[in-house]
């Protein structure tokens, strides 16, 4: 018997996260749209308890490791897609490990990949105007000046940013709302253009559209850029309210 699968008849996305993460799964099901399914698939790696820029720079590299591991096991599934749940490893580096990261995935699977450095990229282009921003992660000091060099790499300059330092990495998932509210008002500036947020542990959904009302500017949540450009990367535009106007409206532009 052959066709299409009967839950997800429009696209099977593999969706790949550490096995620390508890916020990509449901965050990427409060936006998926009828006819697509979302396999999550684990990246293991113990669960960190006295974070530091080194452990969390050693952290990164295993999880690196273990993704060729997640990747034979996602495949298993037959998808049509890829979907990177985690988003440090592909901002180290800069744009030139990405490519290569990217690059790899295809060459192990045979598949397209959406991942966060990229998706951020490509959402800000969306929004349109936006050069000048402001960063919020849960990294370390090492790690954001790994995000700001890759967004250098595209012309965008990071004015501000903002690591919270979690001490574990389970720990990034319990940063609260009114933590996330400060945050972002202690970033924000007349001279940003919009703030991006990095982290998929990190909660944020939900919240960036209303940071956006209240702030007057576009608030990137990582997550959503990500789930968007995988939405749209495989031509499924449908409209998802409560999370922006990336999956309300806005496109991918082409180069």
């Amino acid at each position: 018997m052959s066709g299409r699968d009967t839950l997800g008849w429009r696209r099977v996305f593999a969706v790949l996260g550490p096995s620390t993460n508890t916020v990509v799964e449901p965050e990427f099901a409060a936006m998926r749209p009828a006819g697509v399914t979302n396999q999550y698939r684990d990246i293991y790696i113990e669960n960190a308890k006295a974070l530091s820029d080194e452990a969390f720079m050693a952290g990164a590299e295993i999880i690196t490791g273990a993704v060729d591991a997640a990747l034979r096991t996602a495949m298993t599934c037959e998808p049509d897609y890829l979907v990177m749940g985690v988003s440090a490893i592909t901002f180290i580096g800069g744009a030139p490990a990405c490519e290569r990261f990217v690059t790899h995935v295809h060459e192990q699977t045979g598949k397209q990949v959406s991942v966060g450095s990229v998706s951020c990229v490509e959402a800000m282009k969306a929004y349109g105007g936006i050069r000048r921003i402001a960063v919020l992660s849960p990294y370390y000091p090492m790690a954001n000046e790994h995000v700001k060099r890759y967004f250098s790499d595209f012309g965008i300059d990071t004015v501000r940013d903002l690591p919270l330092r979690c001490k574990s990495w389970t720990d990034i998932s319990r940063v609260t709302e009114r933590q996330i509210a400060d945050a972002l008002k202690q970033l924000d500036g007349d001279d940003i253009d919009a703030i991006v947020q990095v982290g998929t542990n990190l909660s944020m959904a939900r919240m960036a559209p209303v940071a956006e009302a209240f702030l007057g500017k576009p608030v990137i949540a990582i997550n959503t850029a990500t789930y968007w450009h995988a939405l749209r990367s495989n031509g499924i535009r449908d409209a998802v309210d409560g999370f922006g106007p990336l999956l309300t409206h806005l496109e991918l532009k082409q180069d």
